[in-house]
């Protein structure tokens, strides 16, 4: 029994590991990319934006698939996609093969999240929000060691040739392999609800809660990918750093973002999850809209920003876990759909924003102007995050229930 759960523990702990992994390592790519493809900023967000359109696309079967074949193939199907994916982006010659390649990866990774949101839902019984936090600090973990492996990969000589950036995702994307054998090693936990005590998807959409939980969530997740999607960008075009300058940056903001989670956790299961939120997406917003006013001396405090964004979605999950005992896998697919439709333009928006400032300002300083213009999309998104919490407990709080 021990040791099945410590199976389970693993799956769970390794697989938001490699989750880190891929979904972070596009940082010092992006801009190696943007340069052979000849892209702009434009083309890149719309790139990026794959991410929540396969979000969408994994929520329409993989909770379904995951009652139907269980946990163990949905993960293993899951980490196989991933390793897949990395040999596609490998071989890709063209944007479009590209995006194709990414699509596949982000369905990949939508799935495994999907699927180990619901194994955590169903092991982290007690001390749910920091169980949550102790899980996604493992995402944080490798986030800290992304961008500086990949930046070292693309660098690296085998055989006369340099892996560059697709030989990069190829190594990464391969380790995806690792965490299939806790995975197919563990007898998960099936689902013990009597079908009369299932609520339907409709009856849990007519609940305000859940839809204040989702737009906490997207604005949220917005504002924590986005910074790995474009702060080694932003600090490259703005201030002209290095792509190892700014991706050592970005991997303290990883720094910041892990033990967050680590330490905030257990903040939560003390002063209420909907506080924690409120103050967490505060704290975020503060510090990149402080940043960006200081110019080049404040991209600490952009880094910084990963302490309150960090436990958000980890908390909110925990949240779901608590009030959805019973259905948490239908709230999850639900919450996590609803937000990939809200977080589907995210990046998008970003990109539009930076082209339009940079074209509006013109020479000179237009390039500098469209990226902080760009950034403080994301400070704002923090902001409205914390905003909705605070509605949140507001009406928490007249319903008389804490949580």
């Amino acid at each position: 029994m021990k040791r099945n759960y410590s199976f389970m523990l693993a799956t769970v702990f390794v697989g938001f590991l490699i989750f880190g992994f891929s979904e972070n390592v596009k940082g010092p790519a992006m801009p190696r990319i943007q340069a052979d493809f000849d892209l702009d900023a434009f083309q890149v967000g719309t790139l990026l934006a794959f991410n929540s359109i396969a979000y969408l696309l994994a929520c329409t079967f993989t909770a379904q698939l995951t009652r139907k074949w269980g946990i163990k193939t949905m993960s293993a199907l899951s980490f196989g996609s991933m390793a897949l994916s990395g040999v596609f982006i490998y071989l890709s010659s063209t944007y479009t093969s590209l995006a194709g390649a990414y699509f596949f990866m982000y369905v990949g990774n939508g799935m495994l999240e999907i699927v180990l949101a619901i194994l955590s839902a169903r092991l982290f019984v007690k001390n749910t929000g920091m169980m949550m936090n102790l899980a996604h600090f493992f995402y944080g973990l490798s986030s800290i060691v992304a961008p500086m492996l990949a930046s070292g990969l693309m660098k690296l000589t085998i055989g006369g040739t340099e892996l560059d950036w697709r030989g990069m995702y190829l190594a990464v994307m391969l380790l995806s392999l690792i965490p299939m054998i806790p995975a197919l090693a563990s007898r998960f936990p099936q689902e013990d609800v009597q079908p009369e005590h299932r609520i339907p998807v409709r009856m849990l959409a007519r609940d305000p809660v859940l839809w204040l939980i989702v737009l906490i969530l997207s604005f949220g997740v917005v504002a924590e990918m986005s910074v790995g999607g474009w702060l080694v960008n932003f600090l490259e075009k703005a201030y002209d750093w290095t792509n190892a300058d700014a991706s050592q940056m970005l991997s303290i903001f990883f720094l910041f973002f892990t033990f967050s989670r680590l330490f905030l956790g257990p903040i939560t299961d003390r002063i209420g999850f909907t506080v924690s939120l409120i103050l967490f997406g505060a704290l975020s917003a503060t510090f990149t809209f402080i940043g960006i006013a200081a110019g080049e001396p404040g991209a600490l405090l952009l880094a910084a920003a990963g302490i309150g964004i960090a436990p958000v979605y980890p908390t909110v999950m925990a949240m779901i876990a608590r009030r959805y005992r019973e259905n948490s896998d239908t709230a999850i697919t639900f919450v996590v759909t609803i937000m990939g439709i809200f977080t589907v333009s995210g990046n998008v928006i970003i990109g539009a924003i930076i082209t339009a400032v940079t074209e509006y300002a013109g020479a000179g300083m237009g390039v500098v102007r469209g990226m902080q213009a760009g950034y403080l999309f994301i400070g704002a998104c923090a902001l409205l995050s914390a905003l909705f919490s605070f509605f949140l407990y507001v009406y928490l709080r007249r319903q008389k229930e804490v949580i």
